[in-house]
Order: structure tokens, then C-alpha cells, then sequence
């Protein structure tokens, strides 16, 4: 399985799926997962039922028409007749359990009494354990009134509310769970061998049944994201049938190819055809060849980074120190993080292996006793620094090094050295799971706290957000390394309920379904459409930019599918930030007389416009970048950009080769540290992930 997948305790023997809205669109009929399902069937015997709304005739029409595959079997009615497809006819046994105190007349005597709009619905969504109507807008109370109504009138019923708009009201037994629980019992199937999906609030009664597996899609009704919350569900991306698709590819019922299937072509899009053109002018050769000089430099770089208590975030011989920059004399939980991620490459040579080691032992032994990681520790006396510029904690340090052991821990398969450290980690992720103050799942920064320091972003920011996902992943990953599946499989559900929470409040959508309760953000959001996802959100507003590395690991780390990342993309692409270098930060600067301008940002004049982080040009981000282009599947573009990273690597201060820290956005000359270790480090990624580089020995 692939690494993205649920620990799946037992086999997958049967999936239940709704139809409308979940494998089809309702209105269209359209959708690839016949498609799909039809590829890959042969490679498993699982057993496919619909569960849904619709009757059998309604159902089969949809599968003669070929718009589904053959079932093997139907629930139909919102759990009121049970299809055996192969056998062509109802199971009987099952409606001899609905006839227990089934009245229809007397069900459509109480409803008459309402006193709210309701009409009925068309007679194909009727029969004799059914009816069904319009009931557009009604709350809980009055919902809750309706059953009050039959309990007085001592009937049993299920009521079921869904979408907003539909009310069914069916016998008692009558659900898509009671339904599916008696299909499981007559095929000798348990629930945790058994996988469901749907998108309303009438499919929460297949996500109930105990240990079952699950997959909510993206265009799913708030009232059923909400009921499995904190369940065991996959949040997908994609929506529909094509979010079907991509949660048993999640489950990995599916190969991981599959995604190929339903993934649009971008390589006509002007911007990339533009880029292509421009490539195929150059000289190939001569950029590859730059490119080897690069990775050897690189390495070159990143040995004058190695300590006896870890990498230093640069060079000690090749820069002296000057006031605040005596913090370079350090190992820096974050720089020391990203650099050990990015030389992992580099495993078989022991004196960089021993570092990355070194690196991860010196910040885990300087844990708070709360479980904070040191944002940085001194190398003359071992001293750890638990906060940033002017005492403010730095909240992404210890996200970056949680990430980094799972990593080297996956890399090595260290599992001794994983079991001595679990616990320090496990007090880490309570310790960032502490900042989700009001529990949505999201982590609230505090100003410059993270990487951009002395940038005003706070509260909601996407670059933290992501990390928070993908460390959520990482320490479900590693729990499972060490057989705690039910402990894992909390961290692993729960960033998927992140996943969603990133989704949903950082790209803004006007065809976006707001829910009940909307911040001012949320609502300023149906404003207009993005093509990334926004730099920031609060309570009270939002930051429209465009933060270049959050988009970046957004992608890398799954947080987004492959057409928002090609959406965003093509905007970096257009506005240039790869320009003169790969890449600027963030996209538009912020300029004295913007709104999000700060008196503090000229301090030691680094923050100004096209500077540090103030949309200055980050080596080492580019080495992400290269590594997000290739994962589109635009080598050819990757290796032009690992090219201009390798020339910016090259342009030092002083001499050639010094991966110095940043460079100014506009001019691309370079500023700060000379022999950065992250610089180097994913350089040396980046070669490696392009394959241009044979690493092994």
C-alpha cells in the first residue's frame, strides 16, 4: 500500500456507495467511475452495491444506459428493498422485516398537519415503504417536532432530513445502515471489511455501523462532513465520482495510477506551451551539465555545515558574525530540519548520515518540559532557544522536525532510534495540538512565528497549516511502524479532517457551499474565485497573496490534488515568480501605504519591498519548486528550473558556489549567509528527485 493509505486491518470485501451527487452528478449523469471501475476490476473481487435514494428501476435504467457499472448488489429506496443484480430480484426476507408497524396512511395523515411548505416529490421516489417530499429549509427544532409527532401518535418511523430540501419519512428498520447491516449478516461480511461513501445527511447511517471505513466527497452537504468529523473517513479533494475514485486509490483499492485516469491534460495550457517553446531553444547539454557541477558543489556546502551537535544553518568558517547574527551559530530546529529531509539522498555517506542523526538527537534532547522544541540550540554551550525575534515562539520548528524524523526514520528504518524518541514527539504534537485553541482543527500563530520572521502573518496561515496536515500524517505513519494502528489511525483521520478545514477556508470559491455560521472571511470569500490557495485568514479578515511555498508543500505534502496545484501553477508561472530565479516568496510585495504594511519591516532593512521575506528570491524554496514542477509531470520544465536554481546557487558574494540565503526578488543578486545549509540541501533534493543524479553507491 501506498504510504497515503489507512491502516486496513482487514481485507476491503464490500463497498457501499451512494449514487447521486456521490458517483454521479445529479443533474448530468457524469462521471468516470464506470470508467475507472470497469479498468481495474479484474484486479479485485470486491463486492459493489449502490445504496441510495433512487428505486431499482430508476437504478438499472442508470446501468443500462451505461452510465454505472454492474452492481452485484442494490439497496434502493434510502434502505427499503434490497436488489440482487446477479439473481435479477428483491430479497423478500428483508421487506418481512419492514411490514413491524408500517402504517402508510396514517404516515400521510400526520404529515398534512405540518404547518410548513411540503409538497410531495415525484412518483418515481415513491412506493409502499416510502414517501418522500420537499421540505426546503427546515431546522432542527422543526425536524425534531416532526418525529415528536409520530412518537405521539405511537408510531415508529425513521425520519430522515437531507440536503436541506428532502424528507423521507420510512419504516423504523428502513435506512442505508439498517439495510446494509442486514445485507453484511446474510453475506457473513463485518463492518470493518466494508467501505462506504456518500454526501448527505441520508448516508450517515452507513458511516454508524461500527469499524466500517469511509469516504465523505468534497462536494458533500455540511450536515454529513460534520457527522463524521471524527470519524473513520477519507475527506476527498475531488468531487463526486472522481472523489470516489481518489479515496480507493486513499484505501488502496485502486492502484495509485488510477489518478491518471481522471487527471485533465494542462500541456496545452498557453503558459506551459510558452514555457516549452522557450526550452527547446536551449541548450540541454549545457544545462545538465551545470546542474552536476551544482550537485557536487552542493555537497561540498552542505559538509561546512556539519557540527558535533548537528548542521548549523551556515557556514561557521564562512561567516563572521555581526550582532544578532551570533543565532547562526546554532542548530536550528527548522533550517536543521529541512536540511536533514533535504539530504536524505545522501544516506550511504556517514559523515552527512551522522549529522542528520546528530541534528534530530540535539533538538529532541532540548524538549520542554510542556513538549516544545527548541527553535534553535546554542553550539558553544548547548543552550536552547525556545522562541524567536523579540521572544516570540517559533510554532513551525517543531512541526518541521516531526516531519523530518518520520522521514529519516522511513529512510533508515531505525525503528530503535524511533522507539527512544516516540514519546518526546508525542509531547510535541500535544504541545502544537495545543495551539487548535478553539478546536476547528486549524492552528492559531502568533505574529511572525513561523519562518517569516519580522512579517506581520497570524492567526490562520496556510504555510503552518500545511505542515500542521502533514506531521499529523507523519506521527500516524510512525505510531504504525511501532504496531499502534488505533492510536495511529486517530492522527491519520484527523488530518484528514485538517485536509478539509484547509481546503475549505483557504481557496476561495464562489461556487463554495458556506456553512450556517460564517466568519467575515468566509463571507468576503463569495466575493470572487482564486487560483491558490490565500496566504492567511482570522476571524476578521484574510490575506489575499499568494505564499509560494505554503502552495508549494500544499502539493508535495497532498494537502491539494493535481488541478488546483495546476490552477496555481499557472498563476506563479504568469506573475513570474520563478523571475530572474526560482522563487520569490510571496506574490504581490507588500509596499509602504499597503494595509499589511509594518512599521517593523524596515528593521535591519530586510523586510523592504522584493527583500527576505518580503518577496525575496529563496534557493532553497526553490528546490521545492523544481521538485512540485516534476511532480505535475512537466520534467522538461523541472530541469530548466533546477538549471536557474543552479545559477543562482553559483552567483555568490564573494565566490562562486556559495547557496547563500536569499536573493534580492527583482534584481537576483544575492544577500545573506554564504553556504546555507538548506540551500545546498534542497539542491541536492531536487537533483535527486529529477533522477539526474545517480545517488547510490
Amino acid at each position: 500500500m501506498s504510504v497515503n493509505n489507512l491502516k486496513i486491518e482487514n481485507e476491503i470485501k464490500l463497498l457501499s456507495f451512494d449514487i447521486d451527487n456521490t458517483l454521479i452528478d445529479f443533474h448530468t449523469y457524469k462521471s468516470n467511475f464506470k470508467k475507472v471501475w470497469d479498468k481495474y476490476r479484474k484486479n479485485n473481487k470486491t463486492i459493489l452495491t449502490y445504496n441510495t435514494g433512487r428505486l431499482i428501476d430508476d437504478v438499472l435504467h442508470l446501468i443500462n444506459k451505461n452510465i454505472l457499472p454492474k452492481p452485484d448488489y442494490i439497496i434502493s429506496g434510502v434502505g427499503t428493498h434490497i436488489y440482487n443484480f446477479k439473481d435479477k430480484a428483491v430479497i423478500k426476507e428483508f421487506n418481512d422485516v419492514l411490514d413491524d408497524g408500517w402504517n402508510l396512511d396514517a404516515v400521510e395523515n400526520i404529515i398534512k398537519k405540518i404547518e410548513h411548505p411540503i409538497s410531495d416529490q415525484p412518483s418515481k421516489f415513491q412506493h409502499s415503504y416510502k414517501r418522500s417530499y420537499f421540505f426546503h429549509d427546515a431546522n432542527t427544532e422543526l425536524i425534531e417536532s416532526i418525529e415528536q409527532d409520530f412518537i405521539d401518535a405511537n408510531m415508529d418511523v425513521n425520519v430522515v432530513y437531507s440536503g436541506n430540501k428532502f424528507l423521507d419519512i420510512l419504516p423504523k428498520w428502513a435506512n442505508k445502515g439498517n439495510a446494509l447491516q442486514w445485507l453484511l449478516k446474510k453475506l457473513e461480511i463485518s463492518t470493518n471489511e466494508v467501505l462506504v461513501a456518500g454526501d448527505s445527511g441520508n448516508d450517515s447511517a452507513m458511516f454508524d455501523l461500527k469499524n466500517v471505513y469511509g469516504i465523505v466527497v468534497s462536494n458533500a452537504h455540511e450536515e454529513l462532513y460534520i457527522y463524521t468529523k471524527h470519524k473513520k473517513v477519507y475527506h476527498t479533494e475531488k468531487t463526486k465520482g472522481d472523489g470516489v475514485i481518489e479515496g480507493l486509490i486513499f484505501y488502496g483499492i485502486f492502484p495509485e495510477k488510477a489518478i491518471k485516469d481522471i487527471v485533465i491534460d494542462h500541456s496545452d495550457d498557453f503558459f506551459i506551451k510558452r514555457e516549452k517553446e522557450n526550452i527547446a531553444q536551449e541548450d540541454t547539454d549545457e544545462k545538465i551539465a551545470l546542474i552536476k557541477e551544482g550537485y557536487i558543489k552542493a555537497i561540498e556546502a552542505l559538509k561546512k555545515n556539519i557540527t558535533p551537535l548537528g548542521f548549523s544553518a551556515c557556514s561557521i568558517k564562512d561567516n563572521i558574525p555581526n550582532g544578532t547574527d551570533e543565532n547562526y551559530h546554532s542548530v536550528w530546529a527548522r533550517d536543521g530540519a529541512i536540511t536533514v529531509i533535504g539530504s536524505l539522498s545522501l544516506i550511504d555517506d556517514e559523515e552527512i548520515h551522522q549529522c542528520q542523526r546528530q541534528t534530530l538527537i540535539t533538538l529532541l534532547e532540548h524538549i520542554s518540559r510542556n513538549g516544545q522544541i527548541p527553535a534553535n540550540v546554542r553550539l558553544k554551550n548547548e543552550e536552547p532557544d525556545y522562541s524567536g525575534v523579540g521572544g516570540i515562539c517559533s510554532i513551525d520548528s517543531g512541526i518541521w522536525v516531526v516531519i523530518a524524523f518520520y522521514e529519516y526514520v522511513n529512510v533508515t528504518k531505525d525503528i530503535a532510534f524511533l522507539r527512544k524518541y516516540i514519546d518526546a514527539i508525542k509531547e510535541t504534537m500535544r504541545w502544537l495540538g495545543a495551539h487548535d485553541s478553539n478546536n476547528d482543527a486549524l492552528l492559531e500563530i502568533p505574529e511572525a512565528g513561523d519562518w517569516t520572521d519580522l512579517f506581520g502573518r497570524s492567526y490562520n496561515i496556510l504555510y503552518d497549516e500545511i505542515l500542521w496536515y502533514r506531521s499529523n500524517v507523519c506521527f500516524g505513519r510512525m505510531l504504525e511502524m511501532l504496531g499502534n494502528h488505533e492510536e495511529a489511525g486517530e492522527y491519520i483521520r484527523w488530518s484528514q479532517v485538517i485536509k478539509k478545514e484547509i481546503v475549505q477556508n483557504f481557496w476561495p470559491s464562489t461556487q463554495q457551499k458556506l456553512f450556517q455560521s460564517v466568519s467575515f472571511a468566509e463571507k468576503q470569500f463569495t466575493l470572487g474565485d482564486t487560483s491558490y490557495l490565500i496566504a492567511q485568514t482570522t476571524p476578521f479578515d484574510f490575506s489575499w497573496r499568494c505564499d509560494t511555498l505554503g502552495n508549494i508543500l500544499a502539493f508535495l505534502h497532498g494537502t491539494i490534488d493535481a488541478e488546483k496545484a495546476h490552477q496555481t501553477f499557472k498563476f506563479m508561472l504568469g506573475v513570474g515568480v520563478n523571475d530572474p530565479f526560482p522563487v520569490a516568496n510571496v506574490y504581490p510585495v507588500v509596499s509602504p501605504g499597503d494595509p499589511d504594511w509594518k512599521p517593523y519591516y524596515t528593521v535591519n532593512l530586510l523586510n523592504l519591498p522584493n527583500h527576505y521575506h518580503n518577496g525575496g528570491i529563496w534557493p532553497f524554496v526553490g528546490g521545492f519548486w523544481v521538485k512540485f514542477v516534476n511532480k505535475l509531470g512537466f520534467r522538461d520544465i523541472a530541469i530548466a528550473e533546477l538549471y536557474k536554481l543552479a545559477l543562482i546557487n553559483k552567483e555568490g558574494i564573494t565566490d562562486e558556489w556559495e547557496f547563500t540565503e536569499w536573493a534580492h526578488g527583482t534584481t537576483g543578486k544575492p544577500m545573506g549567509k554564504a553556504y546555507q545549509a538548506w540551500s545546498a540541501a534542497q539542491y541536492i533534493s531536487a537533483c535527486s528527485n529529477l533522477k539526474i543524479i545517480n545517488t547510490k553507491k
